[in-house]
């Protein structure tokens, strides 16, 4: 059995090395010889290499390395050593430089001689521009007055009368006679209000106040001690996941919009309402009695109703569970292009989404076939890793990684892919990564879901998740989309590990025909890159 995985059955990882030389037959039938330009001395510049006059031959064509995916349902990654190479030699400039200042208004002043604009000329001039430069403005402008002018344009504001601070939206009846914020311009809205520039009184009026954002009840709510860390749970009934899913956002009096404002508190306060829901709704089917008290559980009331629905879990015959998997997501980071393209889905910087889904879903015919979960791939796959080989996978895979070698060969240069590791978790960088500047998170025992993660293993995940996404944001990537794999509750698959895969989109990369068919293209070593982000992990350390 062909298995398509990089992880061996000696616990090493395979690596394949394409090493292209090739000749071409010629079947061009005339030739278009033209001038280019020329150099700065003079020297003219032709296409003449462009049409050779024989078969072309090529000995020695870039070095590909092809790796498959540790997971078959994932495809290969094809690292370029032409590329890779040239970061190889200076891994710690692996990054991308942060956005430069930006203010059209401020550029505009400085063009006439510093004279200062009045608010309407400012007004004035933003009115001339085109939408598509209204929609890059937003998204680029570092000026807060230019972006508050902005968000005058994109809604119907209502400021205090006293002092001109914004304390609410104006809204309207549409044609269903249902009462709507009144936005005069939807795109320039949801781009504005995910911009860290502008002033916090208008994100809270705009976007995060509770209620500001539709309907949706608030179920859930953590609060620290201290008053620095809030969070709210809001339930999403019309979700585009069936049986609905619910968000968990930094409330309005404790604004984060960049991964580096996030505090070890915030992310475990996120974690901790997804962890809440969740063994809240399973302790419900199952029959376990639930306090009648509107409060947040305490982190040892979540472990003794963890413990409940474990012995549960484990009577035999087991119990008959219609929700039986989770769903948890985070899309940081926002990007719209004047195109019209939108580039990342958040709707607020820092909100985590989970949901549970259910064991079947019924057919049209009312047949039940079993309901789709991202980690059923991964069980099916150790199942058969376990059959061809006789190991368990995650025990190879977590060997491999530890015992990595220079995917190039070199016998210089870091080799290890881990960036920090505890008793309870590994994070790494993967062998085979489906975006250039992939991480990846799992514990290092056979804990395959949160129910299976005991007070020492949440903690853990949630700091190597918090290190995860402010290491990457470092490095200068803008949008990560991070998600979980994780095993069925009533699962006897003993060889499936919880897996986070955290997935950056990354400037000139993006998804092309070779990443729909699952061929990842990198320019990296994922050796050099693990040791750009150790790099950064220190900085954020000190």
């Amino acid at each position: 059995m062909n298995l398509r995985s990089c992880v061996g059955k000696d616990a090493r990882f395979i690596v394949g090395v394409h090493k292209p030389c090739f000749e071409v037959k010629n079947l061009r039938n005339h030739d278009y010889f033209a001038s280019l330009g020329q150099l700065e001395d003079g020297t003219m510049i032709d296409n003449t290499v462009n049409f050779p006059g024989s078969d072309p031959y090529e000995p020695c064509a870039d070095i590909i390395y092809e790796i498959a995916n540790p997971f078959p349902f994932r495809g290969a990654t094809y690292i370029n050593s032409a590329w890779a190479d040239i970061k190889a030699a200076s891994p710690e400039k692996i990054r991308i430089s942060a956005p430069e200042s930006c203010s059209l208004l401020q550029n505009f002043e400085r063009s006439k001689g510093s004279k200062r604009l009045k608010t309407e000329d400012k007004t004035a001039l933003l009115d001339t521009l085109p939408h598509p430069l209204l929609i890059a403005l937003a998204q680029a402008s570092t000026d807060p007055e230019e972006l508050m002018l902005l968000a005058k344009k994109s809604c119907h504001i209502l400021f205090d009368p006293k002092d001109q601070t914004p304390v609410g939206i104006g809204y309207k009846k549409n044609r269903l006679n249902k009462v709507v914020p009144d936005i005069y311009d939807h795109e320039l809205f949801e781009v504005l209000v995910n911009n860290q520039s502008l002033p916090n009184d208008y994100k809270n009026t705009l976007v995060l106040k509770p209620g500001v954002q539709g309907n949706n009840e608030i179920t859930g709510e953590y609060l620290s001690e201290d008053g620095n860390t809030h969070v709210f749970e809001y339930l999403r009934r019309n979700s585009y996941i069936p049986w609905g899913h619910f968000a968990s956002n930094m409330a309005n009096d404790a604004i984060r919009y960049s991964t580096q404002d996030l505090c070890l508190e915030d992310m475990k306060g996120i974690r901790h309402l997804y962890y809440q829901r969740i063994f809240v709704r399973l302790a419900s089917g199952l029959g376990i009695f639930l306090p009648d008290k509107k409060e947040c559980l305490t982190q040892s009331g979540l472990e003794d109703l963890r413990n409940k629905i474990q012995t549960k879990l484990k009577q035999n015959p087991g119990p008959s569970l219609e929700f039986d998997n989770t769903l948890w997501g985070w899309n940081f980071g926002y990007g719209y292009a004047q195109s019209g393209h939108r580039l990342h889905a958040s709707h607020q910087m820092i909100h985590q989404q989970n949901a549970m889904t259910p064991k079947h879903v019924q057919t049209s015919l009312g047949r039940k076939i079993p309901s789709f979960s991202c980690g059923d791939l991964i069980s099916d796959f150790t199942r058969q890793y376990r059959k061809a080989t006789g190991k368990n996978f995650f025990g190879n895979y977590l060997t491999a990684i530890k015992n990595n070698t220079r995917t190039d060969g070199a016998k210089i240069g870091e080799s290890s892919l881990i960036l920090m590791e505890d008793g309870h978790t590994i994070l790494f960088v993967p062998k085979a990564q489906i975006c250039e500047w992939e991480l990846q998170l799992m514990p290092k025992t056979a804990c395959g879901n949160i129910i299976e993660a005991d007070i020492n293993m949440r903690q853990s995940l949630d700091r190597a998740i918090l290190t995860a996404v402010k290491t990457l944001e470092s490095l200068g990537a803008q949008m990560v989309t991070s998600i979980e794999f994780s095993k069925r509750f009533d699962s006897k698959n003993c060889d499936q590990h919880l897996l986070y895969s955290f997935i950056p989109r990354l400037p000139y990369a993006p998804d092309t025909f070779s990443e729909a068919q699952l061929r990842w293209i990198s320019g990296c070593y994922p050796e050099d890159f693990a040791h750009a982000c150790r790099m950064a992990i220190k900085t954020l350390i000190n």
